[in-house]
């Protein structure tokens, strides 16, 4: 039996792999990171700094999200995408520039708005470029991609920062990231200029 999966979904699945490639570096590290490096930094800020990202990104994504089901076609989902992209895997290399803890809460709520633009448009565009009837399949394929990206990033973060140092690690999560908001590009001539419907599917909430 012959698997459909376009072009689309193989470009967003390859992308999506980079980018978790690149964040999951950034897991075992970031709390020692922040205690070690930065200004203020404890175990109970560490806790406020990912409550930060959360939050942000959880009371903005439903209204970007209601905003771009409202519009026709995928052209300023996938500019919204790409750009939200970009600004999120810069942030790494603000963690560089940074000293106070205040500015790790700065980096954290923007990316939280970036994120919250990247969520809803990624998850409509990949629904609604699946080939039909292969709905579950390209879905578990992504979460496949994803989930061993993520892994053996998270199980080298903490090698890579031990023996390269923190500095190294987070320029390379931004190399990572950079690169797959640049893979999502390569299909920017397959967008849908106007409505193309096809049963949704709720996506899995990314790790990052």
């Amino acid at each position: 039996m012959k698997i459909s999966i376009n072009k689309v979904i193989k470009t967003f699945i390859l992308s999506d792999f980079f980018l978790q490639s690149g964040w999951g570096l950034i897991g075992p590290i970031f709390a020692v990171f922040i205690i070690r490096n930065i200004h203020g930094g404890s175990l109970a800020i560490v806790g406020f700094v990912a409550a930060t990202y959360w939050i942000v990104k959880s009371i903005f994504q439903p209204f970007i999200a209601y905003f771009f089901d409202l519009k026709k076609g995928e052209k300023d989902d996938f500019k919204f995408l790409i750009v939200g992209m970009y600004i999120a895997n810069l942030i790494p290399l603000g963690y560089l520039l940074s000293s106070q803890i205040w500015q790790i809460f700065l980096l954290e709520f923007i990316r939280g708005l970036a994120m919250a633009c990247v969520i809803p448009t990624w998850a409509g565009i990949f629904t609604r470029h699946i080939n039909k009837g292969w709905e579950a399949f390209s879905w578990s394929v992504e979460s496949t991609a994803i989930g061993f990206a993520f892994g053996l990033a998270a199980a080298f973060g903490g090698v890579m920062a031990t023996i390269l140092g923190f500095k190294t690690v987070f320029v390379l999560v931004s190399v990572f990231g950079l690169i797959a908001s640049s893979i999502l590009l390569l299909i920017r001539n397959q967008i849908f200029p106007k409505d193309h419907f096809i049963p949704r599917v709720p996506p899995a909430e990314k790790p990052f």
